[in-house]
């Protein structure tokens, strides 16, 4: 498929920085931002989804220290071997980044057929835009602040709501973060029991054992491709109050193709899919 144009590529990040800016104000870092991730409603708009592997912090940031996400979105400061602790928003801002490069490129930044060496370039190669890329001076100057491997010059999520690129230099600014930020959304329990799709405990055990057989642990309900999970076992902290003082509370509603195949009015984004398998490819 075709890699967006600029604009419908602002259009969407513009939803993905208004949603990243909603969840880290109320203290959660998502930390596997990409494409696959990112579901579009009926009205065209996106919302986030598939909150696995988030954080929930105390404070002004996150300071994380394991590394859980797929391995082509990582930040360079979460791959480091000195690091103790980096940035949960920082990291957010990276793969942001690298999810931009491909809504207007199509593939990742990096790749590499073995995970080290994708590693080592995400680690030390610079950001290189493609020759033959017609894109604004200042898409390319908004790519590279996202994608800079430092994260203390890492642009900030309030820098990149006001970035010329963003608002069309001003054409369209985004809602300040007391606007987009202070309503709670939350979910009904119905709307949280129809967000697990439920299968029998002996049809469990076989597809269990198929996928430990095959060293196979994709999406079960996803046919047709591998997944890109790189953990079963980092489903994140147990919930807590966040700023608005209630735990009921989400941006997105998750599973993506159980909505895709019951037609309840949300798809996957119409990018080529840029997963873990086809970013070690």
């Amino acid at each position: 498929m075709k890699p967006f144009s600029e604009d419908q590529a602002r259009f969407y990040f513009q939803d993905l920085l208004r949603g990243i800016e909603y969840l880290h104000y109320q203290r959660i870092i998502h930390r596997d931002i990409k494409p696959s991730n990112l579901l579009v409603g009926e009205d065209g708009h996106i919302k986030i989804a598939d909150f696995g592997v988030s954080n929930q912090f105390e404070g002004a940031d996150a300071l994380l220290t394991s590394t859980v996400g797929t391995p082509a979105f990582l930040a360079p400061e979460a791959l480091s071997e000195t690091r103790k602790n980096f940035s949960g928003k920082a990291l957010d801002v990276w793969a942001m980044g690298v999810t931009l490069y491909c809504f207007v490129f199509g593939v990742c930044p990096f790749m590499d057929e073995r995970i080290l060496s994708l590693h080592q370039k995400i680690k030390t190669q610079p950001v290189v835009l493609p020759d033959h890329a017609d894109i604004s001076d200042d898409l390319k100057d908004l790519l590279l602040k996202m994608l800079d491997k430092n994260p203390e010059t890492r642009i900030s999520v309030a820098q990149i709501k006001v970035h010329p690129w963003v608002t069309r230099h001003g054409a369209e600014p985004l809602p300040p973060e007391d606007d987009n930020c202070c309503m709670l959304i939350e979910v009904t329990e119905e709307e949280v029991e129809n967000s697990v799709k439920h299968i029998p405990s002996l049809a469990t055990v076989i597809l269990v054992r198929t996928m430990l057989r095959k060293r196979s642990f994709g999406n079960p309900f996803d046919w047709g491709r591998k997944e890109d999970r790189s953990s079963l076992c980092a489903p994140g902290p147990t919930l807590r109050k966040g700023r608005a003082g209630n735990v009921r509370y989400c941006y997105i509603h998750c599973n993506q193709r159980r909505k895709q195949e019951s037609g309840d009015g949300m798809r996957s984004m119409d990018l080529p899919y840029v997963g873990e398998d086809e970013a070690l490819s």
